[in-house]
């Protein structure tokens, strides 16, 4: 199966966009403070900044910055940067041509749980991450699924979203069995962001960011959470019910993976109940996603339509194969399996 078969019919879809020189203006701007001052993190008791080169000047009739606070409105679909003195969040994004560079330090610019904590003892600290992602990402003929060490994407705070866990049954990673983190034996630490720290203090994303989304509205399409390794944008769990049709309405957007039936006939046995990755099975048509839990539609951001991810609230919950090619500069060693389509 190559990911161009699970997109909508060409017939309800919209034609792809040529690729121009710069990105096209988004038909939606985020007035940070507004709709989504969760989704970066916007604190009322530092100082963040967030500025924008494309549009500098606050939007007419946003909500008042708080004293301790200043932040101007920009868009995430182009250049800007993100300084939290509270966090000490710092992320610079430059789009120029047709590359989108990346450079943060991944500390979250929101409330995290309490690390170290008993089922995760590593302390959250500073990264250092460099990244040039391709501004429109290009469809490989074959998905490709990936393995540890190789994360997903970047948020557009600079966290990962990082989905595989390094946790197997027996402790073995031979033994055919992967640990999901989240998983209903919930003994690896996560906190309400779905997220925890790696031994190397990196904080990254296992599902969904709670505290970037904020509260996502069942009748409103999902913000922009960030960017894959592939450079496609990544989403949350609402879009359009018409892939090429704006107004025609919310739909969740569910994966097309379910959890086996039975019990397993080896390794840890017992009945298929999500605590390990091969629990699952990808079933084209059960939900509105295809393998990569993506789809080509139109966004906010996007209006002449793209390929997109998107992060659920089951299974996958984070995507756990590329649909494009990886920029060079995302690929982490020993992290590649290859084109595995149907794996």
């Amino acid at each position: 199966m190559t990911p161009e078969e699970t997109d909508p019919p060409r017939a309800s879809r919209p034609s792809r966009p040529s690729r121009p020189s710069r990105p096209s203006r988004p038909s939606r701007r985020i007035v940070l403070l507004g709709g989504l001052a969760a989704a970066l993190g916007v604190s009322a008791c530092g100082r963040t900044m967030v500025t924008g080169v494309a549009d500098a000047t606050p939007t007419t009739g946003a909500t008042a910055p708080a004293a301790s606070s200043s932040v101007l409105s920009t868009e995430v679909t182009g250049s800007y940067s993100i300084r939290d003195s509270t966090t000490g969040t710092e992320m610079d994004v430059t789009v120029s041509g047709s590359t989108r560079s990346i450079r943060a330090n991944g500390l979250p610019n929101h409330t995290t749980g309490d690390f170290p904590n008993p089922g995760n003892p590593n302390t959250i600290s500073a990264q250092s991450y460099a990244f040039d992602l391709p501004l429109y990402g290009t469809k490989a003929q074959e998905l490709t699924r990936f393995a540890l060490p190789q994360p997903f994407g970047i948020a557009i705070n600079g966290v990962l979203f990082d989905p595989l866990a390094a946790e197997w049954y027996q402790r073995d990673p031979r033994s055919g069995w992967t640990v999901e983190a989240i998983g209903p034996s919930g003994t690896l630490g996560l906190d309400d962001n779905n997220a925890h720290v790696q031994p190397t203090g990196a904080y990254h994303y296992h599902g969904m960011p709670t505290g970037l989304t904020g509260v996502l509205k069942s009748t409103a399409h999902s913000p922009l959470l960030g960017w894959a390794g592939d450079g496609f944008p990544v989403y949350a769990r609402y879009g359009y019910t018409d892939p090429g049709d704006p107004d025609s309405g919310i739909s969740d957007l569910t994966s097309s993976y379910r959890l086996r039936s039975g019990t397993r006939s080896g390794g840890p046995g017992g009945a298929y109940d999500g605590t390990y990755t091969e629990d699952f099975e990808f079933v084209e048509g059960h939900g509105l996603l295809d393998q990569a839990n993506g789809r080509f539609a139109v966004t906010p951001e996007y209006p002449d339509g793209t390929y997109h991810y998107v992060l659920t609230a089951a299974f996958p919950f984070v995507p756990r194969y590329f649909a494009g090619t990886v920029a060079d500069s995302f690929v982490k060693a020993g992290g590649g399996q290859g084109p595995r389509p149907g794996a």
